[in-house]
């Protein structure tokens, strides 16, 4: 299940405020109580900022700690955009995600061959 830390696009694609976050959180609260998941995977400084309640963060440096939010593990990784303009960081976003894979129990899959 992909949500949103907001349930509408802000003006101009801009990053949503603090009061929208606010104001939608609730909802994205609800999905994850019916939902039900065993973990969490925030993908930005806005997800993450918004989950938590917290003011701005570096996403650099909270990416892969594990956090928890009401009982839910969750992996703080980056955001795809940030890859787009960033690959090396496709690094840290794997080492992320084999840590999430290994919390499941599961086996990376190996890499790719040219």
């Amino acid at each position: 299940f992909i949500g949103n830390i907001v349930k509408c696009r802000p003006p101009d694609n801009r990053k949503p405020e603090p009061d929208e976050m606010a104001a939608c959180l609730p909802f994205l609260e609800r999905q994850i109580a019916l939902l039900k998941p065993r973990y969490i995977v925030t993908l930005g400084a806005t997800a993450y900022t918004g989950l938590f309640k917290e003011e701005e963060v570096a996403i650099t440096k909270q990416r892969g700690v594990w956090r928890e939010f009401n009982g839910i593990p969750v992996m703080p990784t980056l955001h795809p955009a940030y890859l787009l303009r960033n690959p090396a960081a496709n690094r840290d976003v794997w080492a992320d995600m084999k840590a999430v894979l290994a919390t499941l129990g599961r086996t990376p899959p190996a890499p790719a061959r040219a």
